[in-house]
């Protein structure tokens, strides 16, 4: 299983993300330009040193990373605030790229036309998003659980 950020903006996010893949076992997708010199000493602060431990690829463009997908084929999975289908009805797969957007935009809609699921984390009325970071770790920890242990 994977983990793709598309453009993300924070990069204390992004390290925190790269952690939980490293501890988890997925791999990680960064799908640039990010909203941070890819440097930045916050990216390793939230990383710490398990950055080394995640099979980490950056894509310099959404084209590149789609480009990637033939050699690694896989199902697209969209989390968005615009989707129906709740995260803990759908049925993981160990090949999906779980797809997380930009934390001040989401993604544009090609991403959405692309996208082979979308998928939503229920949320109160009047809450437009959890932080990334969180909700990364609540739609991987249930792909974990439906998969068994990575």
């Amino acid at each position: 299983m994977r983990i793709a950020l598309y453009q993300p903006d924070i990069a204390q996010n992004t390290g925190t993300i790269l952690r939980l893949c490293a501890c988890l076992g997925f791999a990680a997708d960064i799908i640039e330009p990010t909203g941070f010199p890819w440097s930045e000493p916050a990216l390793r602060r939230a990383g710490m040193d398990y950055l080394e431990a995640v099979s980490l690829t950056r894509h310099v463009s959404w084209e590149a990373f789609l480009a990637s997908r033939e050699a690694r084929p896989g199902r697209i999975v969209l989390m968005t605030t615009r989707a129906a289908e709740p995260y803990l009805t759908h049925e993981f797969r160990d090949d999906d790229i779980l797809l997380f957007g930009r934390e001040s935009a989401g993604v544009p809609d090609e991403v959405h036309a692309v996208a082979d699921v979308r998928l939503l984390i229920p949320m109160q009325n009047g809450m437009r998003s959890l932080n990334i970071a969180m909700a990364a770790a609540m739609v991987a920890g249930e792909a974990v659980r439906q998969r068994g242990a990575t």
